[in-house]
């Protein structure tokens, strides 16, 4: 049978808030037209080139920083290395400018809004997330490149043959969680031993390691830099941040001067519940907020739900002495496959199937790695994964104008707690009696997709977006 092989960098992608779908994507594909324009005769044919935006990305697209997105995308900028205090800067050189440099090296007109149009009542066939670029050439020719944002920084061009894509043979091929519970019982492998064995048809297992512990100290830095940044969050909600003011409150008179310290300091505090499950919250705060303010944080396996894995893992360092490099990246592993089961299977995309998608999906991840790094087997770490999602089954994405902020962040919180209980309640249980499958509630999680109203999936036309008044600046 035919497998879609996802790496663990495929489900874990470093870039920039506040959304994989309408930030990262977006500025992916960007990234990939000035590419194309390169191949087919030089950036300096190049007389101007217009964005459109449809559907989600349109409706939604400022309080996402669609258009920011785009436009360093097409400057040549990279998510993953810009400087994330030059943004704004950035941006606002290009509009006071009226001139954008493609490429990073040949200055074109860029009007807005004539040359990055959000076109709020039209909607491409393939998926909500859609945008053109149309390019004009010096000697009068014209041509376009459609890309979809399909969600996690995933980017398809239309047109593109998935399948041609399709090149690397793993040796344990999996499309589903009872593909991955086979290999598992006739290899006697756990699920992240599974997983880097695969890993190893693109690299080494070292290459590996030392880019999961990359991946890791990126999301370390969020959840530090979070709970030490305090303010209000961009965008015009005035949402203040709670990360600092809660780390502040939990450490108490508690000293340090860097992360592991730090990690220290939160241990002299005791497990009492409360006091856990306050730090569980700020640290999915923490990553969230910075998400919201175009930091730099992790596709786990989208921006929306960046917080939900380093919470949880950040819980299991804290708490249950996880603070070493193997356990790290064990946890990481397993996460990356549960979420890549639920890509074959469903969508992470928010604008497809609402937040289920996106906090149900990272909240099942971390529940599967949690509950394999507790010393649970195979079965309970498909089980916790199973436990998380079915009690996030149809969660709308309502965002408040548009923004990445309420009730996002929050949620985040809830998946991370959710997360921990339901990896809980499959180490106290017998898969044997379990009534629901991870497959099954994968097929649930779709069919509830398909059923839902396009205005609860990440278009602001319903549910909170629609019963808080505010009034936002445009941007």
């Amino acid at each position: 049978m035919p497998h879609e092989a996802i790496s663990v960098f495929d489900m874990f992608k470093i870039g920039v808030g506040p959304s994989s779908s309408h930030t990262l994507g977006p500025w992916r594909a960007a990234m990939r037209c000035v590419d194309t324009i390169r191949a087919k005769g030089g950036l300096d044919q190049v007389l101007s080139v217009t964005v459109l935006l449809y559907g989600s990305l349109a409706k939604t697209g400022k309080g996402h920083g669609t258009d920011i997105a785009v436009m360093l995308g097409l400057c040549g900028e990279d998510p993953v290395t810009i400087d994330v205090n030059s943004i704004q800067p950035k941006i606002q050189h290009i509009q006071n400018s009226q001139q954008l440099l493609l490429g990073g090296t040949l200055n074109i007109p860029f009007i807005l809004p004539d040359h990055l149009q959000f076109l709020h009542q039209e909607t491409l066939p393939f998926h909500p997330n859609g945008l053109s670029f149309l390019i004009e050439l010096k000697n009068g020719e014209h041509w376009s490149e459609t890309y979809y944002s399909i969600g996690g920084g995933f980017v398809v061009k239309e047109g593109e043959d998935k399948n041609a894509q399709q090149t690397v043979d793993l040796p344990f091929p999996v499309n589903t969680a009872d593909d991955l519970l086979h290999w598992c019982m006739k290899t006697g492998m756990s699920v992240h031993e599974v997983v880097m064995e695969n890993e190893q048809a693109w690299r080494s297992e070292e290459v590996t390691r030392n880019g999961v512990l990359n991946i890791w100290h990126t999301m370390r830095d969020c959840i530090y830099r979070g709970c030490h940044t305090k303010g209000e969050l961009p965008g015009g909600l005035q949402v203040r941040r709670r990360a600092f003011d809660l780390n502040k409150k939990l450490i108490q008179q508690n000293t340090y001067t860097d992360y592991t310290s730090w990690v220290e300091a939160i241990r002299k505090g005791g497990h009492d519940f409360k006091y856990i499950l306050d730090w569980v919250s700020c640290f999915a705060l923490a990553v969230n907020e910075e998400n919201a303010s175009f930091g730099r944080v992790v596709t786990a396996p989208t921006n929306g739900a960046a917080g939900v894995i380093p919470a949880v893992l950040q819980y299991f360092i804290a708490f249950c002495d996880g603070l070493d490099d193997e356990k790290i990246i064990r946890f990481l592993l397993t996460a990356s496959e549960i979420g890549s089961i639920f890509k074959k299977g469903a969508t992470i995309s928010a604008a497809m199937g609402g937040c289920q998608a996106e906090i149900g999906v990272s909240s099942a991840m971390a529940a599967a790695a949690l509950t394999e790094s507790l010393g649970g087997t195979q079965r309970q770490t498909l089980m916790a994964a199973e436990i998380a999602m079915e009690h996030h089954l149809g969660l709308t994405c309502d965002p408040i104008g548009g923004l990445v902020q309420v009730p996002c962040i929050e949620r985040n919180t809830m998946g991370a707690i959710k997360a921990i209980t339901a990896s809980q309640l499959a180490l106290q249980s017998s898969p044997d009696y379990a009534k629901v499958s991870l497959d099954k509630v994968i097929k649930t999680m779709w069919d509830t997709a398909l059923d839902m109203s396009s205005k609860y999936k990440e278009t602001a036309d319903g549910g909170l977006a629609i019963h808080i008044p505010i009034s936002l600046p445009e941007c």
